[in-house]
């Protein structure tokens, strides 16, 4: 299968779009790949996000789409008819990896503990998500694992931002920051998709 990282290739952001509307989300993710991004992660946690994932593959098609908030079986084969190219978990459980490990494209889940990361890689699982980073020990612990893990990339998400970023970016152990002050409500909110496709260019140079 193919892996998360291969799908980000020199992309360092992912980049998080929570959209209340079909129409919202498109805006969203057409204001993150003018700024040249190629991937970004719809999390699943409104009434409309789905619809909205689906409509982002429709219209633009040149951005792989990911569904986050992925946590049980049920989420999953929807995220998965919808055309998800990959998904991203909040959580792990053994019942949840046992269904991610099947279901046919690249994975992130979320750990924020030395047990959770212990049972991904049990399961097969060797990128991960660190959630919520800021709350589970942030850089300083993705550098304490590092020589435990050895081997497991991490994406960190969660309380990551413009000014931190590159405390994380700087650890062997991480390929991309997850983040969302990249495009935040009140830009939503206020339709100023330029500004989101500013931020999103200041975030990769």
């Amino acid at each position: 299968m193919t892996s998360f990282s291969s799908l980000m290739g020199s992309q360092t952001l992912l980049p998080i779009i929570q959209a209340d509307t079909p129409e919202q989300g498109v805006n969203i993710a057409k204001a993150m790949a003018a700024a040249g991004l190629k991937l970004v992660e719809v999390v699943l946690r409104t009434d409309q996000s789905l619809a909205a994932l689906k409509a982002i593959k429709e219209q633009v098609p040149e951005l792989l789409v990911g569904a986050g908030t992925i946590t049980n079986e049920a989420i999953l084969q929807q995220a998965i008819d919808a055309g998800s190219d990959f998904i991203v978990t909040p959580a792990v459980s053994d019942k949840l990896l046992s269904h991610l490990t099947k279901c046919g494209v690249p994975v992130l889940p979320g750990v924020s503990n030395t047990g959770d990361i212990l049972m991904a890689i049990e399961h097969g699982f060797t990128e991960l998500k660190l959630f919520p980073a800021s709350l589970s020990g942030g850089a300083p612990f993705l550098s304490a694992v590092g020589s435990v893990f050895q081997g497991i990339k991490f994406c960190p998400t969660g309380g990551v931002s413009e000014q931190n970023k590159g405390d994380y970016l700087s650890l062997n152990n991480v390929i991309a920051v997850g983040g969302t002050w990249v495009c935040p409500k009140n830009w939503v909110e206020a339709e100023d998709w330029q500004a989101i496709t500013d931020a999103c260019k200041k975030a990769i140079q």
